[in-house]
């Protein structure tokens, strides 16, 4: 049996087209759509008050600090991220309050993720 292919042509009908997108669920979506949720939207606005709206490196003076109180557009960073840990996505210890520039650096993996994970780290552990 036959079928037409829109992009080959007439093609077997186990034929799979090399040229078709394929439109898998990827790892993305989920975090995609948890961002989005107003679940994250409390759990951020909550560690931003756990960490005083301050990004938690410049504070502490590391890793080109222009600003040693910085407060504007602060987000909140997965240390661990959401595609390589969904579990992880609300654990206050695996949040942190960054300014822009620190949470790029972070992201590209210029900002050691056990440095992060030691300063969000209840004392004592």
């Amino acid at each position: 049996m036959l079928k037409t292919c829109s992009r080959c042509g007439i093609v077997p009908e186990n034929h799979v087209c090399p040229y078709k997108k394929t439109y898998k669920k990827d790892r993305y979506e989920n975090a995609d759509k948890f961002r989005k949720s107003t679940t994250w939207t409390n759990k951020s606005i909550k560690i931003r008050e756990r960490d005083k709206y301050l990004c938690q490196l410049c504070i502490r003076n590391l890793y080109n600090t222009f600003n040693l109180y910085t407060y504007k557009g602060v987000e909140v960073h997965h240390i661990i991220p959401i595609n390589e840990d969904y579990d992880r996505r609300l654990d206050d210890d695996n949040l942190i309050t960054l300014c822009q520039m620190h949470h790029k650096m972070a992201d590209k993996g210029e900002i050691p993720r056990q440095e992060l994970l030691d300063i969000v780290s209840p004392p004592g552990n």
